[in-house]
């Protein structure tokens, strides 16, 4: 089963392979079935994946979120200041990662050697069990391509790379944390061609919040380029959707989301709404793929969905620009 949800095809294939997961982690996963229990939802109620209970993210700061009992591999940790409690996500199974990932990239990008991978993640680099650099640091390795890697403080050595790369031609995935992106374009100024300029969110408290019009403005004109790309991932999630440009993100076959109303969480809401944002990832097969996020948003009539704030300061990647 979690080799099929890559090869899903159809809307069809999504809902039938989404109940059968939703049936095998009611079943395996004893926070996730607690929850369904207090809700009175049983798999004998549900029969289309807008009536599947959906796991308040929260959970993953206090319970150990799993649907397997194999051995542990990989322990993912969300940042936070001190004091506050931080999202664990248990994987016993990496390879499922690094298959979403990876054909998740390809969905959108195409193949990962064709590019050459410039990482700006200060804050993520300077700590330990974040997914987003696991994910960067294989995307690095996977290019094949020695020009590909991390940069912390070396700015200066950044933009060289990045000009000279750009004007020979190269395609270069510039991904970073907008703080840094802010950084380095205070510093040089530039005229890209062949870049892709991606932002991860991310101010952490080293700048003004600006919402995401205005800091794409802001990059768009640095860098030189016509659209600011965005991926929107967090700890709890093994899959990624991505924008190219105007904040408008697109989901992997494999992952899907809705809105719920902001006053009784058990109601979806139907497309253009605005609400909490759902997120069905099949990708979390052993942890839980059902998960109600901090995030609100729209679904768009296509699928395609937007972030419009949050409901507080929780850490939540990709979205952390967001002011309401």
């Amino acid at each position: 089963m979690d080799k099929i949800i890559f090869d899903i095809q159809s809307e069809h294939e999504f809902t039938k392979i989404a109940l059968e997961v939703f049936r095998h982690q009611f079943k395996n996963n004893k926070v996730y079935r607690s929850f369904c229990d207090l809700l009175y939802k049983h798999p004998s109620d549900i029969s289309k994946v807008e009536e599947i209970p959906f796991l308040p993210i929260q959970f993953f700061k206090s319970r150990k979120v799993l649907s397997s009992l194999d051995e542990v591999q990989e322990i993912f940790t969300s940042s936070g200041t001190t004091g506050i409690a931080t999202s664990k996500h248990f994987v016993t199974n990496i390879n499922l990662y690094k298959e979403s990932y990876l054909k998740g990239f390809n969905h959108f990008y195409r193949n990962i050697e064709e590019y050459v991978v410039l990482a700006l993640l200060p804050n993520y680099l300077e700590r330990e069990g974040s997914s987003l650099v696991f994910m960067v640091n294989d995307l690095i390795v996977k290019t094949k391509n020695q020009e590909s890697g991390f940069y912390l403080n070396n700015m200066d050595e950044l933009a060289t790379k990045l000009i000279n790369l750009d004007k020979n031609g190269q395609k270069v995935l510039l991904i970073g944390v907008s703080f840094a992106l802010l950084d380095l374009i205070e510093k040089h100024q530039f005229s890209l061609q062949n870049t892709i300029v991606m932002e991860t969110g991310g101010m952490k408290g080293r700048r003004k919040e600006l919402i995401r019009n205005e800091l794409h403005q802001i990059l768009q004109k640095g860098f030189g380029v016509s659209e600011i790309h965005s991926e929107y991932g967090m700890t709890e999630l093994l899959s990624q959707a991505y924008s190219k440009g105007n904040g408008v993100f697109e989901t992997p076959p494999w992952m899907k989301i809705l809105t719920r109303d902001t006053e009784d969480a058990l109601t979806v809401l139907s497309k253009e709404k605005t609400g909490g944002i759902n997120v069905i990832d099949l990708a979390n097969y052993n942890s839980c793929s059902f998960i109600a996020t901090q995030d609100l948003g729209k679904v768009h009539e296509n699928g395609t969905f937007e972030i419009i704030g949050r409901f507080d300061n929780s850490d939540i990647r990709g979205c952390n620009l967001m002011v309401l």
